[in-house]
């Protein structure tokens, strides 16, 4: 008698898996740079920052560098959903994409509304309209299987778009000093990988070394390096051309997903956090709350994105466009729109990006965005805890067929 193989992982669950994992180090990691900040190792740990390394501050190295490997992966993850994944037609792609723009627009709104009295400030209205899909799942993750399937496919689905357009508001808005020519070099470079996809090249070893040319041609052509990364996987072939397409070994951009998935989760989100979330919060007062920046960011980020969020998801099914997510209540929807306000990671990037030679405002970046993100965590988390069944569903998704 033949026993029954073990069921396939879907790619979905390992991604889930993973970003909750990765999500309590990352909390770790900014816990741990917030003390050490505000301790007799704080001069230590900010001069150990910019020290200069090849060229670059170590800071650099890790915003510039390390960073391209996270949008190295963005991409490949953003790429897979739109091709096979929960993204892969218009219904599946309705309720996330309609939210996702509602969780952009709003809280880009209430930033410009606290900082219109500093013109100065508006640069950074793009900080709250993020969602930081380790932390966000792993609110989800603490409720278990209470919280139904459909929400979480619908929250992984929103914050992959919010990815999406964030890329793509860094490359418009937080761009300055073009040089033509590094441009033009990192553009045949792509050329050249596109040319290597065409021709069914699934040597990744070579994707990857022209990929890190790119991102030096990138570095120097004032667009921000990490775009680099995003751009190099869109190249990276997904199609394996095989009979069974379901064996993940034969895609190279499966492959590299698997690969990058526990450095960038472990080592390189957390570093990031440890390096970018410190601030010292001597001579801080509550009253410092209501400065232009922290309040925007803040606001932007607990009211912001939930309104964004639900108002447009309610839209949506209102109007048939959509559907609520099976099984799921609105109460749950609207738990799970709170719960996108946690802006963590790509919040304090784009933060980096709109005020880069003013430390005092990027401390005010920090400072709202863990209020704003502590908050929509708790409050989110409390709504789902409270509007979970006392049953568990009965299974939950697997999406691997969908890969």
């Amino acid at each position: 008698m033949s026993t029954k193989p073990p069921q396939r992982v879907s790619l979905f669950r390992a991604f889930v898996d993973s970003n909750v994992s990765g999500g309590i180090v990352l909390i770790m990691a900014a816990v741990l740079a917030l003390i050490v900040a505000n301790s007799p190792l704080s001069e230590t740990y900010f001069h150990a920052l910019h020290v200069k390394l090849g060229g670059l501050s170590v800071l650099h190295w890790i915003n510039d560098a390390l960073m391209a490997v996270f949008f190295l992966l963005v991409g490949l993850e953003i790429k897979r959903e739109m091709l096979t994944g929960q993204l892969a037609d218009w219904p599946r792609r309705a309720l996330p994409g309609i939210a996702a723009a509602g969780g952009v627009i709003i809280p880009a709104v209430i930033y410009v509304l606290c900082n219109l009295s500093t013109p100065q400030t508006l640069r950074g209205w793009a900080i709250p309209t993020a969602t930081d899909i380790a932390f966000a799942l792993g609110v989800l993750a603490l409720l278990g299987p209470r919280v139904p399937p459909a929400l979480k496919v619908f929250l992984t689905a929103l914050a992959i778009i919010d990815d999406l357009v964030a890329v793509v508001v860094i490359a418009i808005f937080y761009t300055s000093g073009l040089s033509l020519a590094w441009l033009a070099a990192a553009v045949a470079g792509l050329c050249l990988l596109g040319l290597l996809n065409r021709l069914k090249v699934k040597a990744l070893w070579l994707y990857l070394a022209i990929g890190a040319i790119i991102w030096f041609f990138t570095l120097k052509s004032g667009i921000h390096a990490t775009l680099a990364g995003v751009a190099v996987a869109l190249f990276i072939p997904l199609h394996t051309h095989h009979k069974d397409s379901d064996d993940d070994h034969h895609s190279p951009l499966i492959r590299l997903e698997h690969a990058l998935h526990k450095p960038v989760a472990f080592l390189i989100v957390p570093l990031f956090g440890f390096a970018n979330a410190g601030v010292s919060l001597a001579g801080f007062t509550p009253a410092a709350l209501l400065a232009p920046i922290p309040l925007g960011v803040a606001l932007g980020l607990f009211l912001g994105k939930q309104l964004g969020v639900f108002s447009a998801s309610w839209l949506a099914i209102k109007l048939r466009l959509a559907r609520l997510p099976d099984n799921s209540t609105w109460l749950q929807l609207y738990g799970v729109s709170v719960v996108t306000g946690i802006g963590f990671t790509m919040s304090l990037f784009i933060g980096l990006l709109a005020f880069p030679t003013h430390p005092d405002a990027q401390d005010s970046v920090k400072i709202g965005v863990l209020i704003g993100s502590l908050l929509s965590g708790l409050i989110g988390f409390a709504l789902l805890s409270a509007s979970a069944p006392r049953k568990a569903p009965v299974a939950d998704l697997d999406v691997s067929s969908e890969d």
